[in-house]
């Protein structure tokens, strides 16, 4: 792959432009990462809005008819559903871990077997979280497994 890089005159906006034969994986990743760094997220502690980056999410879980946004130290509360944030965040390393619940792949720290076909993923900040069976097979796609 050849990487060129231009630089431009003061007052232009900085433009990516990719030229492939073909979009394959690689490429919308990348394109996905490079439209990340500026894309964040909503999150409500004692009605004050905070701007969350999605590289700080550990996990997204619904509960009682509320998406919580799951970090290292706080817990937010969203106003998107949790099928919205499936679609919005799923080419960044977001899977579905459960009926209730998203996962940030990149926070998993391990990985066991527990009953009945389900794993237990243990994150970077010492929690743990479920794993249902049927969500097993995309974790396992997702790690190339």
């Amino acid at each position: 792959m050849k990487v060129t890089i231009e630089n431009i005159s003061d007052g232009n906006e900085n433009e990516i432009i990719i030229k492939c034969k073909e979009l394959d994986d690689s490429l919308l990743q990348l394109i996905s990462f490079i439209e990340s760094t500026s894309k964040k997220l909503i999150g409500i502690i004692d009605s004050q809005m905070h701007m969350i980056n999605p590289k700080d999410v550990f996990y997204f879980e619904s509960v009682d008819n509320k998406v919580f946004i799951y970090c290292e130290e706080k817990v937010f509360e969203s106003r998107l559903k949790l099928y919205e944030i499936e679609a919005e965040y799923e080419s960044w390393g977001f899977f579905r871990a459960a009926k209730s619940t998203i996962l940030n792949i990149a926070k998993i720290e391990s990985v066991s077997p527990v009953f009945y076909g389900r794993l237990e993923a243990l994150l970077h900040n010492g929690e743990k979280v479920f794993i249902s069976r049927q969500y097993v097979p995309v974790l396992k796609k997702k790690l190339g497994l």
